[in-house]
C-alpha cells in the first residue's frame, strides 16, 4: 500500500462531537499552516443542534492557493465513534486516519488501504488532568500538537497563537502549552519503551509519513476573514446607521460583526453618544418594517436574514418596491425548504429574492463570492438602494459568511461620496422645481424624493402601497396603473448599468463550449478549469455577479453551442431566470447542480462537465489538488 505523499498539499479533515470544544483548536491548526505561509481554505460543517451531535471541520491545504474544496480526505482525524464508519470511507486511498487508541477497535474498523496511526489521547489525558471538562478540553490540543510533529508544522508559530488567544490569562496559556506538548511528546519520545509512556501506545514511522508543511510565501498580502464581518464591515463604510434584525443562522454574526464595529466606529467621541441604532426585532417581519421605515426617513438601513426570514419579509419588500423605498438585504443563504437544514449551504434563494412579493416584481441582487466582495458589495447595495430607490440584495450564502477565507484586503476611497440619488432640496423646491413623487423626468425610471421634513409646506406626499398617480395621488385608473408599472421596468433596465459587471475569462484556445457561475462556487470552479483543460477541455467561463443581467450575459450565451450553468441548488434557479429573462432555448443551457448542503468541490464540476460531454472516466482531473 503506497502513502499519500504531499507537500503543501492535502486535505485534513477533523470528526468531532459538537460541544466539545473542538472548533478553536481545529482553528488553531488551520491558523498555524497559514501563519507558515501556506494558503489553507478551512470549512466548518456543524448540525443545527447545540450539543451531542457530529461536527467536522475541513482544512483545504494548497500551496498552488486553491480555496475551494477539493473532494476527498487525506488525513481524518476521527474523534466520533458515531460517525467512524462514514469517516474512515472518506479517506482517500493511501490516507492516513488518526484516532484515539486508548481503547483497541476490532480490525473490522479500518480500512486495509488506509495507514492508522493510533493515540492514546484519552489515556494520556486521565493521566494528566482529573476534571472530565479539561480532559476533553485539552485532548484536542493533543492532537494539535500530535499532528505538528507528523506534519512538521512549527510549533513555535502554535504557541504564539496560543499567546494570543490567551493573552493576560496565563492559567489558561500554560495549561493549553502543557497539552501541546503532551501531544508532541508522543512521537517525539526518544525511548518508546520508557515506563512514562502510555503502555497502549502503537508505534509508527514517522518517516514514512507522506504529508508535510514547508514553510511557502503563499499568502501574501491577503487577509483571512469571515464574509459575515465583511459585509458587516462594508455596512459601515457603506454608511449604514440603522440595522434591524431577528437571529436566524447563518446571519446572526453578521449583524453581531455591524454591532461590534459600530462601537469601534460609530461612537462619538466627544459625548460618547452611539450614532447608530441596532435593534433585534421580534421577528423578521418587523425587522423589515422597521428597515422600510427608516429607509423611507432617509436613514441608510440594513437588515441580515436567511431563506426563512425572507419569506416572512415579502409582503414589506413588495411595499418597498412599488413605494420606492431603499432597503438593503443580505441574505445569507442556507438549506431548505421550510427549516431545511439550517447549518447547511446552498444557492436556493435566487428566484424567492428576485421576484420576491406578489404581482409583478424584479429586484436587484448583488452576488459576491468571497469576504472581499462581501465589504464592497454590502456598501454598494447601500448606494444602489438610494440611486434607485428600491430593495437591493447581497446574496451571500453559509460557505462564504461563516467560514474563514484568504482573500484579497479591502479598499475604501476615502474620497468616495454616498450617492443618495435623486433627492430635491428645499431651495430646489423653493424655487419652484416641478415635484412629482413618481414622476419619470429624465427617462431612466427613477422619480425624485424628499427627506421627510425637507421643506415647510412643499415636497410632502402620501406614501402608499396601492397604485397611484405620478404625483402620489391614488388612482386605480388603468393607464396610471400601467404608467407606473412600466417606469419601474425601466428603472430596472437602468440598474443594468449600475450593478457590478459579469466577469469574463477566456479558455487557452477557442471553443464553443462556456460555462456561467456565480457566487460561492468560483473557488472551485477557478480550479476546475485548470483541470478540465489539463484534459484538453475548453471552455470559456463568465462569473455572473448580479441580477438584473447584464447584454454581456445574452451576449456570452448566444457566441457557445452550450453553456454549463453550475449553481448550488435542485431546480437551477439561475439557469430557470437566463431562460425567463432572455428567453433562450433551455437546452442550450446544461444545468450543473449541486445541493447536498455542503460547498461544491472542483471534482465535483470536472466530473459533471466531462460526463455531460462524453470525456471517458475516471480520469487525471479526478485527482484535483
Amino acid at each position: 500500500m503506497n502513502p499519500i505523499c504531499a507537500v503543501n498539499d492535502f486535505v485534513v479533515k477533523f470528526a468531532n462531537v459538537n460541544g466539545s470544544g473542538s472548533a478553536s483548536a481545529n482553528e488553531l491548526f488551520a491558523k498555524a499552516i497559514l501563519r507558515m505561509g501556506v494558503p489553507v481554505s478551512p470549512r466548518n460543517i456543524f448540525p443545527s443542534n447545540i450539543q451531542g451531535l457530529p461536527t467536522w471541520y475541513e482544512v483545504r491545504v494548497s500551496g498552488e492557493g486553491w480555496l475551494g474544496r477539493r473532494g476527498g480526505v487525506d488525513l481524518m482525524v476521527a474523534m466520533n465513534p458515531q460517525t467512524w464508519d462514514a469517516d474512515v470511507r472518506e479517506i482517500e486511498p493511501g490516507g492516513y486516519l488518526v484516532h484515539d487508541s486508548t481503547r483497541a477497535l476490532p480490525k473490522s474498523k479500518f480500512r486495509d488501504d488506509v495507514h492508522a496511526i493510533g493515540i492514546p489521547l484519552t489515556e494520556i489525558c486521565n493521566r494528566s488532568w482529573t476534571d472530565p471538562r479539561q480532559r476533553q478540553l485539552f485532548k484536542n490540543i493533543m492532537y494539535v500538537g500530535a499532528l505538528s510533529v507528523l506534519l512538521d508544522i512549527d510549533v513555535a508559530i502554535i504557541e504564539r497563537l496560543l499567546g494570543e488567544q490567551y493573552k493576560g490569562k496565563e492559567k489558561l496559556l500554560d495549561a493549553n502549552k502543557q497539552a501541546l506538548h503532551l501531544g508532541r511528546e508522543y512521537f517525539l519520545h526518544a525511548d518508546p519503551s520508557a515506563t512514562d509512556r502510555p503502555s497502549t501506545a502503537g508505534l509508527f514511522d514517522k518517516e514514512h509519513f507522506g504529508l508535510r508543511v514547508q514553510h511557502a510565501d503563499g499568502v501574501g498580502d491577503r487577509i483571512f476573514v469571515d464574509g459575515n464581518s465583511a459585509a458587516a464591515l462594508g455596512c459601515v463604510y457603506g454608511g449604514a446607521t440603522v440595522c434591524a434584525w431577528y437571529p436566524i443562522t447563518p446571519s446572526s454574526s453578521l449583524a453581531e460583526a455591524f454591532q461590534k464595529y459600530c462601537m469601534k466606529y460609530r461612537v462619538d467621541p466627544g459625548t460618547g453618544a452611539n450614532r447608530f441604532a441596532i435593534v433585534q426585532a421580534e421577528d423578521e417581519i418587523a425587522s423589515i418594517g422597521m428597515v422600510v421605515g427608516a429607509g423611507w426617513n432617509g436613514a441608510r438601513a440594513f437588515t441580515a436574514t436567511s431563506g426563512p426570514g425572507i419569506s416572512l419579509m415579502t409582503e414589506f419588500i413588495g411595499l418597498a418596491y412599488f413605494a420606492e423605498i431603499p432597503v438593503t438585504i443580505i441574505d445569507v443563504q442556507r438549506g431548505g425548504p421550510s427549516t431545511g437544514m439550517p447549518t447547511r449551504t446552498q444557492q436556493a434563494d435566487l428566484v424567492a429574492c428576485a421576484y420576491a412579493s406578489h404581482g409583478d416584481t424584479k429586484h436587484v441582487l448583488l452576488f459576491p463570492c468571497d469576504p472581499t466582495e462581501c465589504f464592497a458589495f454590502s456598501a454598494d447595495a447601500l448606494d444602489l438602494a438610494d440611486r434607485l430607490q428600491t430593495p437591493v440584495f447581497v446574496m451571500t450564502d453559509l460557505d462564504i459568511g461563516m467560514n474563514q477565507r484568504l482573500c484579497a484586503p479591502f479598499t475604501w476611497d476615502d474620497a468616495r461620496t454616498y450617492d443618495r440619488g435623486k433627492v430635491m432640496s428645499a431651495a430646489e423646491l423653493e424655487s419652484g422645481k416641478d415635484f412629482g413623487r413618481y414622476k419619470d423626468v429624465d427617462g431612466d425610471g427613477i422619480p425624485y424624493r424628499t427627506y421627510p421634513g425637507t421643506h415647510p409646506d412643499k415636497g410632502a406626499y402620501f406614501t402608499r402601497g396601492t397604485s397611484r398617480d405620478p404625483y402620489a395621488r391614488y388612482s386605480e385608473r388603468g393607464p396610471d396603473y400601467v404608467y407606473n408599472m412600466e417606469r419601474l421596468l425601466k428603472k430596472f433596465e437602468t440598474a443594468k448599468s449600475l450593478v457590478p459587471q459579469p466577469l469574463l475569462r477566456k479558455a487557452a484556445q477557442p471553443t464553443t463550449l462556456g460555462a456561467i457561475h456565480f457566487g460561492s462556487t468560483a473557488p472551485a470552479m477557478d480550479e476546475a478549469i485548470v483541470a478540465l483543460e489539463r484534459n484538453g477541455v475548453h471552455l470559456d467561463t463568465l462569473r455572473v455577479r448580479a441580477f438584473p443581467f447584464a447584454d454581456a450575459v445574452a451576449e456570452f450565451i448566444a457566441a457557445h453551442e452550450r453553456v454549463f450553468v453550475v449553481e448550488q441548488n435542485r431546480d437551477a434557479q439561475l439557469r430557470s431566470m437566463l431562460v425567463n429573462e432572455f428567453g433562450i432555448d433551455p437546452a442550450r443551457l446544461v444545468p450543473v447542480l449541486h445541493y447536498d448542503g455542503t460547498p461544491i468541490t472542483a471534482r465535483f464540476i470536472t466530473r459533471a462537465i466531462e460526463g455531460r460531454i462524453g470525456v471517458q472516466q475516471p480520469r487525471e482531473a479526478d485527482k484535483v489538488a
